[in-house]
């Protein structure tokens, strides 16, 4: 999880720093355009991002340490989805490959349920 919470933490001031030509006029080109203008748009939504998805990864871990569950399975699984998130971003920030993101959301998407497989278990 503070792994995550770094990657979020980093998207944070790479925004900040995006926006600063506009926000505080730091970085402006001469003509008094931004030279993200291109790119911050899409590091705002990958931020965003990281809000939706990532609340069942957070719920997944809180469950599996408070039931005592943690295993090698599971952090594993913790480590491709923040491993994965760091990819995601980086496709949705620099690229526009659609598909190649919605492959790697797909590896996030599963190591997550993956995570609520060993819930369930660890539950039942």
């Amino acid at each position: 999880m503070a792994g995550h919470v770094a990657l979020t933490a980093l998207l944070y001031v790479v925004l900040t720093v995006a926006r600063a030509p506009r926000v505080w006029g730091i970085g402006r080109r001469p003509d008094g355009t931004s030279p993200w203008a291109g790119i911050e748009p899409r590091i705002s939504a990958n931020l965003s991002n990281q809000f939706e998805w990532p609340l069942f990864f957070y719920a997944a871990c809180l469950l599996l340490i408070h039931g005592q569950a943690q295993s090698r399975a599971a952090l594993l699984l913790a480590w491709i989805f923040v491993a994965g998130r760091i990819v995601h971003g980086g496709v949705q920030i620099l690229t526009a490959n659609v598909r190649l993101r919605g492959l790697v959301f797909t590896i996030n998407f599963l190591a997550v349920l993956g995570l609520w497989v060993l819930v369930v278990r660890a539950l039942a």
